[in-house]
């Protein structure tokens, strides 16, 4: 048995060498980043000459982000750091029981299944994440052929982070290099950037689209690709055929749905009767039978509401026929305006978050377009002078940052077409900031086909407008 066991002296003095052996590695370490970033041309040759006689290398080494790498060499000296301190811990534990018991009994030897254990989670994986984190810094190596640097390429911990933000080499002409794009906010939430890219390549991903969306609304927008496939629900069926008119205004089928990061486990859940339902934006959105009626006829409970509920086909009777093609429904809901729009030989795609509710598969699976993106945030991915359409309603509302609308309606105008509509539907504000807002709207002289203000109630009101872009050259 005692082949099978270390002695307590023998293990102390093996946790003593490898205490001095880290010392060293530590020590090392530190005396190779100081020659790094104190003396970087002593370890690139010629790198004095080089930038001065390209300014364009000297430039990039001059962009590149030195101290998101110097806390990469950091975050490694902590981990070597951190794994002395443990040894050092363990061999003074060590020594103070040995001094307590002259003959310790046998059994509290280690036997070598015990060893191995220890050495594996208390050395080998702190010293295995300290190894690989050392090898992925990577230090600038200016090309005079080459000025481009990645200035984010140390910024992140997730190995397919750096991968993505990493500039890659192109044969087109148009650009030599290109570079996979994330949002600037990216780098206020790096731990949970990071999180989000922590994957199996090639393997299913992780159940985190709340996460994804989380960095969405944060600013992280747009996402980085992943290399993972994306899940679907395991009872998949044959969706509905579009052909028929009220297959158009039918719920999907719960098995369509993955209902894992929801409140609510199926379609009934969601009813605007249930208090619980897990979202509160679009109350109502998800009764088949009320969105039907939407567009078509005013609001029965109020005269002066219905005032600023604008029908489809008065909006449609401003252009001639046929004129209205295409448009773009800026909306928190399941997709109806793009349906009703859709039974009119009008084509709408409509933005969609999952705010609670599967509000972008629903609008999938009844055979629309749902464009998933922050859009407030974000510049629309359309080109100028394209829509002949954009629809908004229950995402701007009086919470929103003026500054912010500013350069949302610019953004606007600038996808919709000359002659193309803006229809603003229900737009919420304090009684006290209306002048503002309508401002804003005002600004760009658009043609007012219709203008509506309707109290909501003794300190809010509604604004209701129809607006034409005129033509520019």
């Amino acid at each position: 048995m005692e082949g099978f066991c270390f002695a307590r002296c023998r293990f102390t003095r093996l946790v003593v060498t490898m205490q001095l052996v880290m010392g060293v590695l530590v020590m090392c370490i530190s005396m190779a980043s100081l020659h790094r970033f104190y003396a970087t041309h002593a370890l690139l040759p010629g790198l004095d000459d080089r930038c001065a006689t390209s300014d364009g290398a000297g430039a990039g080494i001059a962009a590149f982000d030195m101290r998101a790498l110097a806390d990469r060499v950091d975050e490694v000296l902590v981990q070597l750091a951190e794994l002395q301190d443990k040894l050092e811990a363990t061999a003074l534990k060590i020594g103070k029981k040995t001094k307590r018991r002259k003959h310790p009994p046998q059994q509290e030897n280690m036997t070598m299944a015990e060893f191995r254990r220890f050495l594996e989670d208390e050395v080998i994986h702190p010293l295995y994440a300290a190894h690989i984190a050392l090898r992925l810094v990577r230090i600038p190596r200016p090309d005079p052929d080459d000025d481009a640097v990645d200035p984010l390429v140390n910024f992140f911990s997730s190995e397919e982070t750096r991968k993505y933000v990493t500039s890659k080499r192109t044969s087109r002409r148009e650009a030599n290099r290109t570079y996979g794009v994330i949002g600037h906010a990216c780098v206020t939430m790096r731990r949970e950037l990071d999180e989000y890219m922590s994957y199996d390549v090639g393997a299913p991903c992780p159940d985190d689209w709340d996460l994804g969306q989380r960095l969405m609304l944060g600013g992280c927008d747009p996402l980085p690709r992943r290399r993972c496939l994306a899940r679907a629900s395991k009872h998949f069926n044959r969706t509905l055929n579009n052909d028929d008119s009220s297959a158009l205004w039918a719920l999907p089928d719960d098995a369509n749905v993955r209902w894992t990061r929801y409140h609510c486990r199926d379609y009934r859940c969601l009813s605007a009767r249930n208090p619980r339902r897990g979202y509160n934006r679009c109350v109502g959105c998800f009764d088949m039978d009320r969105e039907r009626q939407r567009w078509m006829i005013g609001n029965v409970s109020s005269s002066s509401l219905s005032l600023v509920d604008f029908r489809i086909d008065e909006v449609l009777a401003v252009k001639s026929a046929g004129e209205i093609r295409v448009g773009l429904d800026v909306t928190v809901g399941t997709g109806s305006f793009a349906a009703r729009m859709r039974e009119r030989g009008v084509t709408v795609v409509t933005t969609a978050l999952n705010l609670g509710a599967p509000f972008a598969e629903t609008v999938a699976l009844r055979g629309l377009v749902p464009l998933y993106t922050a859009t407030l945030g974000t510049r629309l991915p359309l080109f100028d002078n394209t829509m002949d359409l954009i629809h908004t309603d229950g995402v701007l509302d009086g919470w929103l940052d003026l500054q912010l609308l500013d350069f949302v309606l610019f953004d606007w105008d600038r996808v919709l077409r000359p002659g193309g509509l803006l229809w603003v539907d229900r737009f919420p504000c304090a009684r006290k900031d209306l002048d503002d807002y309508m401002y804003m709207f005002l600004q760009f002289r658009y043609k007012k086909h219709r203008w509506v203000v309707s109290f909501k109630s003794r300190d809010e009101v509604y604004l209701s407008a129809l607006l034409e872009k005129p033509p520019r050259s």
